[in-house]
């Protein structure tokens, strides 16, 4: 019996190890808790009256609680595992009380200080197979807390780039080039740099998923409220003399269908065209439509 508590403590840990394994690591970046939780948070915030203040906490606020609930379930996970073996399998420091507490809350007190990497020394495992899977939790911990930080510093360049893309295509909406402006080579080139552009925040919204309940704040800087004047340059494109606009304007125009599948397949799930794709993109980001 007391194996078999331990064996589901081991299983929580694992199923957790999955999870960050999946969202932070993995090629396609399916976190289920990490969906999970911010799925649900973004959906809660546009419940609210004035949610643009409410919706831009969303991100900030799903990293710290997934982050959270990933410690707070290898924390359990661990401290299961050394329940059914406390007091007996474990020496106390001289004077210390812990081993007159209750075996559940030294368990958890051992995983706590463990995880932390904080080595108090006052309750320590004395069989064989302990003392191999205590320093493996506090070798777990120091995973968890690099994954953390990575993940920070990876998600804020993917919203930089989001951006960038945004306040490009704002302001070329605010000049509205004409048709015969984009027919030259000048603008096959900047045809060109904007499918660059698409592509990467394409990958970006596959890479990291949890990008997407990121509010972007002004209408200039969010890719929700001007993605759609983007396809306006590719029919523009399109519609040109020279060849290599017109190349460029249809590789802008793919570029721009192979986004909005990523967005209805990941998120928006309307089985819509592009063009209502991006719609129903601004219209959860509270925008309206392009």
């Amino acid at each position: 019996m007391e194996w078999l508590v331990s064996l589901v403590g081991a299983g929580l840990v694992l199923l957790t190890l999955r999870d960050l394994f999946h969202t932070l690591w993995h090629p396609t970046r399916h976190g289920g808790l990490s969906r999970l939780v911010m799925t649900a948070l973004w959906r809660l915030a546009r419940r609210f009256r004035g949610r643009r203040r409410v919706v831009g906490l969303v991100g900030p606020l799903a990293l710290v609680t997934v982050v959270s609930l990933w410690t707070a379930a290898i924390v359990l996970g661990w401290a299961v595992v050394y329940w059914p073996h406390m007091p007996g399998a474990f020496t106390f420091s001289p004077g210390s009380r812990a081993a007159q507490q209750p075996s559940l809350l030294d368990s958890v007190y051992l995983s706590l200080v463990t995880v932390a990497t904080l080595g108090l020394g006052d309750i320590a495992p004395s069989e064989g197979w302990l003392r191999v899977v205590s320093p493996l939790e506090a070798l777990v911990g120091f995973v968890l807390l690099t994954a953390t930080v990575s993940w920070v510093v990876e998600i804020y360049p993917a919203l930089t780039r989001r951006r960038v893309l945004a306040v490009r295509l704002a302001l070329l909406r605010d000049a509205d080039p004409a048709p015969a402006q984009v027919d030259c080579t000048a603008g096959a080139l900047l045809l060109d740099s904007l499918v660059s552009d698409v592509v990467r925040v394409r990958i970006d919204f596959t890479q990291y998923a949890e990008a997407y309940y990121f509010h972007d704040g002004e209408d200039h800087s969010s890719l929700a409220a001007v993605a759609g004047f983007a396809f306006v340059l590719a029919e523009r494109g399109k519609s040109a003399r020279l060849p290599e606009v017109r190349l460029a304007g249809a590789l802008l125009a793919g570029a721009l269908e192979d986004l909005a599948g990523i967005l209805d397949q990941r998120f928006l799930r309307t089985g819509g065209t592009p063009a209502e794709v991006f719609a129903a993109y601004a219209a959860d980001h509270g925008r309206a439509r392009p």
